[in-house]
């Protein structure tokens, strides 16, 4: 057995991979780097205050960084036809973990939204382990969707409404939200006909528009973005509080470890307003970094979606950038004041094991997707000629 290829960070075969794979690579590294730096500075001086130990939420992270990185390398390594035939199972059991949070005894609920399951000191959140699955799940629905019958086809856009609606009973609309979206997305670039599109999306729309009205909390949410300034103290406080750190930045920044909003001004500074704390340390430029880091990224994600010679691999690619670059766009937008106030963390950024894990394992299906360029790690396998034809058959 070859210990080295579960060691996180470590992967000794890289140099025979795909170009793109190779800098797919190396920008998650980088991208989670970043992440580990800014995390350490965000979260230091809640970590005194609550724990005594500056450095409890990056010991924690690195823990779950370790754990994803061992799930990175398996991915990497397994053909995607493999995972695409896993992906429909794990969307299954991960859909029935959704709904024991819905139950009172099970269910962890933080900050009045119940997502989370109790494992010991940790805790696990099953929406955010479902995104890189129905990245899966999604490309094998819509990328045979005209060789399947309209049984199959009903069936599973029947699992995925209902696991978007259990999302939105938790509440969090922000998750359900970005599934949507990146399901669409994956339906648009299949080329499923567009008044199948139409109709989701007025759909999608409506159950947003009904969340919002049964949720005060959503709808306080949605009016302190619009006038933040309308009640300072209360509901447009954390959006105030971001732009303070935002604007305090400049041009250059205030410095590595110098952020002063942090430091009990701005709330959720390391989940999902840690974009604010990096803006006001590193400035206009390092947020420029860290849009071009994003630019290149998506980039190089669009790059394998095209040449991919497989449907099926393309759909992936298109689905794995739209969570990992999409998701990083909706939060940055959040902090800047663009969006709405939303939960959705900042992939590889943001503190939270769940995060951690479904962003390593969807940057992981976007560099298996760019191995299989060119036929990536293709095996002989000793059949006859009579079974080709039976393989064959079966193809067609």
């Amino acid at each position: 057995m070859n210990l080295a290829r579960w060691i996180p960070f470590i992967d000794p075969g890289v140099n025979d991979w795909a170009a793109e794979a190779r800098w797919l690579r190396w920008l998650t590294l980088v991208w989670l780097g970043l992440g580990l730096l800014v995390l350490f500075s965000a979260s230091y001086p809640v970590a005194i205050a609550e724990q005594g130990n500056g450095l409890h939420y990056v010991m924690i992270q690195l823990l779950w960084v370790c754990l994803g990185f061992c799930g990175f390398n398996w991915i990497v390594r397994t053909p995607l036809d493999r995972l695409l035939k896993l992906s429909g199972t794990l969307v299954l059991i991960l859909l029935g973990l959704i709904g024991l949070t819905l139950i009172p005894a099970l269910g962890v609920t933080v900050n009045g939204a119940t997502r989370w399951l109790s494992l010991g000191p940790f805790l696990l959140q099953p929406s955010e382990l479902m995104k890189p699955c129905l990245v899966l799940q999604g490309a094998r629905l819509f990328g045979r969707w005209h060789q399947l019958p309209w049984t199959t086809r009903l069936s599973w856009l029947g699992i995925f409404i209902v696991i978007l609606m259990a999302v939105l009973i938790q509440p969090n609309l922000s998750t359900a939200a970005i599934i949507g979206l990146t399901l669409w997305l994956i339906a648009l670039a299949a080329g499923i006909p567009w008044m199948y599109l139409i109709l989701t999306a007025l759909s999608g729309a409506g159950a947003a528009t009904l969340s919002v009205s049964l949720n005060p909390y959503q709808r306080d949410r949605i009016v302190s973005f619009l006038s933040p300034w309308a009640d300072p103290s209360t509901d447009g406080y954390q959006l105030i509080q971001s732009l303070l750190a935002i604007g305090s930045g400049q041009l250059w920044g205030l410095g590595y470890g110098m952020s002063q909003q942090k430091l009990m001004y701005l709330p959720i500074q390391y989940t999902d307003f840690i974009f604010a704390v990096y803006a006001e340390e590193f400035g206009f430029v390092g947020s420029l970094v860290l849009l071009i880091l994003l630019a290149v990224y998506g980039t190089l994600a669009l790059l394998v979606a095209l040449r991919a010679t497989q449907p099926l691999h393309r759909l992936v690619a298109v689905g794995a950038m739209v969570l990992l670059v999409g998701q990083s766009l909706l939060n940055i937008g959040v902090a800047t004041g663009a969006l709405p106030t939303t939960g959705l963390p900042f992939p590889m950024m943001s503190y939270g094991g769940s995060s951690m894990l479904a962003s390593l394992a969807t940057a992981g299906l976007l560099v298996r997707a760019a191995r299989e360029i060119n036929g990536a790690d293709v095996v002989q396998l000793p059949l006859r000629r009579r079974s080709w034809r039976v393989f064959l058959g079966h193809q067609l």
